[in-house]
């Protein structure tokens, strides 16, 4: 037992070292024959004394007279002995062996207790020949007098035989016998004790499910008590605390379950200040004292057996404990030894025993198969029976008897106790159901007695009149002699057969027609009958205890198995070992998510519970954001240096859980400002702290943000910028101004901020505004810790993996190898190993003592594909599971009966070991049962491994969307959406703009396009200089959103330096056309996409193609439309030169129809994802550094299909003259019809003079060089330079004339 010492006084121990005793001697050779008994025995030769290992003597063996499952061999030790091992053989030279058997063990031949490891009733495996022994070393050390082996698989050549051998030492402890009054009490040496370190150990057995063991108080309100409750273990400890007296300060344990089973159970208490490991039979609970303080203050004494008599009054029906106890020490001192010599106080015992009274209770255990048959009285016309039961099955049949003329039985159902009595008489059937209890199927033992006669019955449960039910109906009974228990073998003169399922549990004072049944008899064989029942034992199993569901989860069983409830618990599994979140946000934003709040559990399966964090998913960034509790700007008051005013900080998450995002962020950060008058914080340059706070691990910190560690300064005196250059924070001045000191907190060892403790607002006109921003945290090293192994022997070594019940391991891996082990850990027998066993093959097998066992998933695709994979193997308890990419999955459910320990001694090797066939690739994110190893750390000191892996974008690739290139870094990937029409982490987020009227953006093909720029000085020219096969194209790709309540309009307009275009517009009805003129045709090919108004207010899609002759136009969600270009129709679009978006403003080779009807005023509404054959000029004319005006707005528009019905105009958000909508366009307020009414006029006289001049310049120009075909455009002046300074640049502006308003005679003049 933990931190105990090993107390065995025997004259024969040999110690090999301090605290290490060795108990293995021989401990049935030497013994008589006497010693040695049997359920039978064959023939004189095989009698049981002969069952010696190694002996030959008489027929070389024991073997019983007939081999089935009741024979036993008995072996008495003479007295109580500590048993480690036992061996086995078969009969010498003979065909007679046992493969199987069961090892019970009592302290008087009586009440046995089987042998249990690993949860189970334990079965031993045996013998496979005559000759050879097998020995087994016991898990758990086991005490008592008497041994009984009980075959259960013997030769099937032979019969059962058997030689044995018990290997163990002598065992001695003083006993005393508790009575339920006597309590012993041991006084201190001094009045009040002050006790910081408490060792308490003893042994007890009882055969009572309540019980005070031990316990002691204080005059300040601590206390110490050891109780059971319902069978089980109950420890109570209160140190004190602070707040509310000593309420806060309880602590309360239960461990254990079936404690009244009158079997010794062990107990050890260690505490030191709050912490206490509290250990029942080798299961230890740790945990941690409530309240603040480290002391248990008793006064006078400590007593053990019950309340102490001079104390206060026993509530609440707390019993005193009536059993034994051995061994009992406290703080080293033997208490059964100093009672034994009188030195305690043991008056308040009636008789003062110090040997165990043992139980008069005989047992009977049931299984799903069993029965047994015992007399009662015949012909009487009173049935009276009572027993005592216990299970964890809500059903069963307790007691069947075939009455004269009717049936009895008694039968559990859903957890209560019902009685159906039919008697049939003359052909007349009377049936009486009563019923009574609820929950009964809890394990704990319950009494039920029914008495009936003639016309009365009454059921009673648990002794309690409350519970007794009555019925007055007509009934006649008359017994009929022979009852069943537990279940019955059918025969042909049953009346009416059970309804039941046969009892699974334990039964014991058995009462028939008010006589006790004389099992003893029964076991002889002298009365009854049985049919699979063991005799004088109760082998029920509590599988709740320990409870194998983890983090919460509900634990249920029936008498075969438990399951978990994990409903609410973020877990998943048979046994909520897994958590269903991931790890970070880092995690999520590589399953596709965008920004959100989320659910992390950044230890998976470790004790961290899951909790909620917000994830902001940038373009190359992922940051975790972890909100607290303190107001913004909150003002503090009447603090100084002698009585600071502390400030605590609160997360949404415990100090643990940040704690755990801190440690695998790359970075973190946390904003802290103080505003101030009259108020100093770190009082520098030298003088004594006013401010500090406290961050992870409780330290005090005297920085501030902007600096940083063992720095006393402030942001402005790092930046040397304070507003008095003698201080280095501004509020260090003490002046009477509202000065601040704000920065962040980057040094993420010492985030989060937990407290701040402000001290000098205590001056008359001082005070203080604190504000600590939320933890903002960014990546996560965990998920990206990768290691690339690079030959066949290279691998990586940790400690030996710790997994002995429940074990998870996940990671990410990728490869172009077809086979390899990732991980493997060894024990004796035992070992886990995960591999590749092909390159569609992934394995998962484990030994943990029943043989091997190996699981394997199957993929339909090669996983030596080069891509990440994601595996996740669970073995716990209840199965084991494999899991593929979320896809695939294998499981097999462990075997109802064998070892449940996985015990390893190895180190834990990834990669090649033990001449395996080693793994080469990648192997990142390995976590194993929520610890994440270090591989890159390791790697880095390992030849033939490598830190990191390259190459992630072969499996996140896919999640860059809509054109975006994936960009490896070291740590993960990042989208690219440079030559996209998105933005965002996933290239999935809109860009686009609002256009006034007038607006519009102008993107040029050609590079001498740009360089003859127009006139208008405020625009900019963006250029995407074209290859020759681009300036001839033969297909185009365009896409784009538009949202627009006004018609007509030209939403898209593409020219060169022929005559071909492409346009795309709305019409005076608001239906949308596409023009294509190519040449070869008299006039341009129009397409009348959709007859509706599309100028509906409404976001409205159009992805339009064309290859050669073919065109494709999809409108919305409808589905795509073909059009064909008339046989006539040139293919080509020649010398591609300029896209107009919003409005047309080109000289040259113009369809002047289509400027005249759509060009004015220009289109308003919103466009968004424009791209035209891999270009997006409107987000490249949004990204520009310098934006004309302001005119255009950046916005999404709302770009999605239309799925809804037009919204009314009062409704739609971009009819700006039905809003109040504001745009910062250079902080000047948007006038609702695009321009104000003073400006128009003046506008309107600017525009005629510069149209005039202007007309008169292009006919100069055109006369000056029409034999050199020079092209030329109107636009601004300015626009040229600016073209010059950047090649993406576009003119963006409303400073254009209104119209261009020229006829084709103005054309060509």
């Amino acid at each position: 037992m933990p931190g105990y010492f090993c107390q065995v006084m025997v004259t024969r121990l040999r110690c090999l070292s301090r605290q290490i005793c060795k108990c293995d001697e021989a401990l049935a050779s030497p013994l008589p024959h006497t010693a040695f008994t049997s359920s039978s025995v064959f023939s004189n030769g095989y009698a049981p004394g002969y069952a010696k290992l190694n002996r030959r003597g008489g027929a070389g063996g024991w073997s019983p007279l007939d081999s089935d499952h009741y024979q036993w061999l008995q072996v008495d030790l003479g007295s109580r002995k500590q048993v480690s091992a036992i061996a086995t053989q078969g009969r010498y030279s003979s065909s007679d062996w046992t493969t199987r058997y069961r090892l019970l063990y009592s302290d008087t031949g009586r009440n046995w207790k089987p042998y249990h490891q690993d949860g189970n009733i334990w079965a031993f495996s045996g013998n496979s020949n005559s000759e050879s022994a097998v020995r087994h070393e016991l898990q758990q050390e086991i005490v008592g007098r008497f041994l009984r082996l009980v075959p259960l698989d013997w030769s099937e050549e032979g019969r059962i035989g058997l030689r044995l051998e018990v290997y163990g030492c002598s065992y001695w402890a003083d006993v005393i016998n508790f009575d339920g009054q006597g309590v012993i009490s041991y006084r201190f040496k001094v009045k009040k004790m002050k006790i910081i370190k408490d060792v308490i150990a003893l042994k007890f057995k009882t055969s009572e499910s309540e019980g005070i063991i031990l316990h002691g108080e204080g005059q300040q309100g601590d206390y110490i008590t050891l109780e059971l409750r319902k069978a089980k273990l109950l420890l109570q400890i209160n140190l004190g605390s602070n707040q509310y007296g000593s309420i806060l300060g309880h602590t309360s344990v239960t461990t254990g379950s079936l404690l009244d089973d009158h079997h010794w159970h062990s107990v050890v208490i260690e505490r030191y200040r709050r912490n206490v490991n509290f250990t029942l039979d080798r299961h230890t609970q740790h945990f941690r004292t409530n309240g603040e303080f480290d002391h248990l203050d008793l006064d006078y004494e400590l007593s053990f057996g019950g309340m102490p008599y001079s104390g206060k009054p026993v509530g609440g029906g707390r019993k005193n404990f009536k059993g034994c106890m051995e061994s009992i020490n406290y703080n080293g001192d033997n208490i059964t030894d100093l009672a034994r010599r009188k030195k305690l106080d043991t008056s308040s015992f009636r008789n003062l025993s110090f040997t165990c009274v043992e139980t008069h209770t005989f047992p009977v255990f049931f299984n799903a198969t069993s029965f047994l048959q015992l007399p009662g009285r015949a012909n009487h016309n009173t049935v009276s029976v009572g027993f005592q039961f216990r299970t964890w099955n809500p059903d069963g049949l307790l007691l069947f008897s075939n009455l004269d003329d009717g049936t009895l039985e008694i039968s559990l159902e859903e957890g209560k106790v019902a009685v159906h009595i039919n008697v049939t008489r003359m052909t007349k059937n009377n049936r009486i159901d009563i019923s009574s209890g609820s929950g009964l199927n809890d394990g704990q033992w319950h009494a039920v007695r029914l008495v009936a006669k003639a016309n009365f019955a009454m059921l009673t449960i648990d002794g309690d009149e409350a519970s007794a039910v009555r019925t007055t109906s007509p009934l006649t009974i008359t017994t009929g002699g022979t009852y069943h228990l537990g279940g019955r073998r059918q025969v042909n003169d049953t009346l009416f057969p059970p309804s039941q399922r046969s009892f699974q549990g334990c039964m014991q004072a058995i009462l028939l027609d008010d006589q006790p049944a004389d099992l003893h008899a029964v076991e002889k064989g002298i009365v009854g009958a049985f049919e699979n029942v063991s005799l004088d034992m109760c082998a029920i199993i509590d599988r709740c205890m320990p409870n194998h569901c983890e983090h919460g989860g509900r634990c249920k069983q029936t008498w075969d198995s438990f399951s978990c409830t994990c409903d609410g618990t973020g877990y998943t599994g048979a046994t909520c070992h897994t958590s269903i979140y991931e790890p970070s946000c880092e995690a999520y934003k590589h399953l596709g998510r965008s920004s959100d709040t989320y659910w992390i559990d950044p230890d998976g399966s470790g004790p961290l519970g899951p909790f909620k964090v917000n994830c902001n998913m940038t373009e190359d960034k992922v940051w975790t954001t972890v909100m607290n509790n303190l107001p913004v700007q909150t003002a503090v008051t009447g603090s100084s240096r002698e009585r600071r005013t502390v400030l605590q900080v609160n997360y949404s998450a415990s100090m643990d859980q940040v704690t755990a995002i801190t440690t695998s962020a790359e970075h973190c950060e946390q904003h802290i400002s103080y505003s101030c008058h009259m108020s100093r914080l770190l009082n520098t340059p030298e003088g004594t702290i006013y401010t500090w706070w406290v961050g992870r691990g409780s330290e005090k910190h005297f920085y501030w943000g902007g600096s940083g560690p063992g720095i006393q300064k402030c942001a402005c005196g790092i930046d040397r910028n304070c507003t008095d250059p003698k201080y280095d924070c501004n509020c260090d001045a003490d002046h009477k101004q509202w000065r601040e000191d704000s920065g962040l907190l980057v040094y993420k060892d010492h985030l989060p901020v937990s407290q701040v403790a402000v001290g000098d607002t205590n001056r008359p006109g001082s005070e203080a505004k604190l504000t600590v921003g939320p933890l903002r945290c960014q990546g996560d090293n965990n998920y990206w810790n990768a290691a690339s192994f690079t030959t066949p022997s290279s691998y990586l070594h940790f400690a030996t993996f710790q997994g002995e019940t429940s074990a998870d391991i996940s990671f990410y891996f990728k490869t172009s190898a077809p086979y390899g082990v990732f991980l493997e850990n060894l024990g004796n027998t035992d070992f886990i190993r995960l591999e590749l066993k092909s390159p569609t093959v992934v394995s998962f097998s484990f030994d943990v003592g029943n043989g091997p066992v190996e699981l394997a998933v199957h993929s339909a695709t090669p996983l030596n594909d080069d891509q990440w994979h994601r595996v996740m193997a669970e073995r716990n308890v209840k199965e084991a599971v494999l899991q593929l990419d979320l896809t695939y999955r294998a499981s097999r459910p462990a075997p109802a009966q064998g070892h449940t320990r996985l015990e390893l001694f190895s180190q834990l090797y990834v990669g090649a070991a033990g001449g395996q066939r080693g793994f080469l690739g990648c192997i990142r994110a390995l976590r194993m049962n929520g610890v994440t190893l270090d591989l890159e750390e390791r790697a880095k000191v390992t030849p033939g491994v490598k830190p990191g892996c390259q190459g992630h974008c072969t499996s996140y690739g896919m999640y860059c969307r809509n054109g975006g290139k994936c960009v490896e870094k070291y740590n993960g990937y990042s989208c690219d959406c440079t030559a996209t029409a998105y933005d965002g982490p996933f290239c999935t987020r809109d860009v686009g703009g609002f256009f006034e009227a007038g607006t519009l953006v102008k993107y040029n093909f050609l590079p001498e396009a740009a360089a003859a720029a127009g006139a208008n000085k405020d625009a900019r020219i963006l250029s995407h200089p074209l290859t020759p096969q681009e300036m001839n194209l033969t297909k185009e790709e365009v896409a784009f959103s538009f949202s627009t309540s006004n018609a007509p309009a030209i939403l898209m307009y593409v020219s060169s330096k022929t005559q071909d275009y492409l346009a795309v517009v709305l019409r005076q009805n608001g239906s949308l056309q596409v023009r294509y003129n190519l040449g070869g045709l008299k006039e341009p090919f129009s397409i009348d996409v959709d007859q509706r108004n599309l100028a509906n207010g409404q976001p409205h899609s159009i992805n339009m193609t064309r290859v050669n002759r073919s065109i494709s136009i999809q409108l919305d969600h409808y589905p795509p439309v073909s059009y064909t270009l008339p046989d006539a129709s040139d293919t080509y679009f020649n010398l591609v030169k300029t896209l107009f978006l919003g409005k047309v403003y080109e000289t040259g080779d113009i369809d002047a129809v289509l400027i005249e009807r759509y060009n004015t005023p220009g289109f308003i509404g919103c466009l968004s994802r424009v791209q035209f054959n891999g270009v997006a000029p409107l987000k490249s004319a949004l990204r520009t550094a310098v934006q004309a005006q302001g005119k255009l707005v950046e916005s999404n528009c709302g770009a999605s299909p239309l799925t809804i019905p037009p919204m009314s105009a009062a409704t739609d958000p971009w009819r700006l003259d039905n809003t109040d909508a504001e745009f910062p366009f250079n902080e000047e307020r948007v006038i609702p019809d695009g321009v104000n009414r003073n400006s128009a006029i003046i506008g309107g006289i600017i525009a005629v003079v510069i149209f005039t001049i202007l007309c008169t310049l292009v006919f100069l120009i055109r006369y000056m060089f029409r034999h050199k075909g020079t092209y030329h455009t109107n636009e601004a002046k300015g626009s040229g330079e600016s073209g010059g300074e950047s090649a993406d640049t576009a003119i963006i502006g409303t400073d254009n004339p209104e119209t261009i308003d020229e006829s084709k005679k103005e054309w060509f003049i």
